[in-house]
């Protein structure tokens, strides 16, 4: 099992490293640049070329069956999931063969809402200790998990 982040907005990157090293589990943060390098040995930074879901296709081509991946990106949880990967969002919750449907279902919505309205303003809200905790918590019991299965 490896854990492959979708790094670039990724607010969880210590906390990730953190697990991680705890379970000698190696990462790969995956990103467009600007990642700073870390001197732990379990964690390997991959900066992809510029351009539209070029980190995606490398995390897609990448993961094998049980790997966990660690993104907000639905789509690219979607193909994840479809190849036998774990996924992970930044807040905590998991994404699951179960789920997937509807979290794309209301990304394509909002999407084609955003297409009409485009001075809609989105308000987002801020990223918050409760959600890195709610990430470290359930991160945690999906290694776990993982590690039942496949002893």
């Amino acid at each position: 099992m490896q854990i492959y982040v979708d790094a670039d907005a990724c607010p969880v990157k210590k906390q990730i490293e953190q697990v991680a090293t705890r379970h000698k589990i190696n990462v790969i943060f995956v990103s467009n640049g600007g990642i700073r390098p870390s001197q732990n040995p379990l964690i390997k930074i991959v900066v992809v070329d510029a351009g539209l879901d070029k980190a995606d296709k490398y995390i897609v081509e990448e993961i094998s069956d049980g790997d966990i991946v660690i993104t907000g990106d639905i789509p690219l949880a979607a193909m994840v999931i479809e190849n036998g990967g774990q996924v992970i969002k930044n807040n905590g919750e998991l994404i699951t063969k179960n789920n997937i449907g509807n979290r794309l279902a209301m990304r394509n919505l909002m999407t084609d809402l955003r297409a009409v309205d485009p001075l809609h303003i989105q308000n987002h809200k801020e990223f918050s200790d409760i959600d890195r905790s709610r990430f470290l918590d359930s991160l945690e019991k999906l290694i776990r998990r993982c590690n039942k299965l496949n002893p």
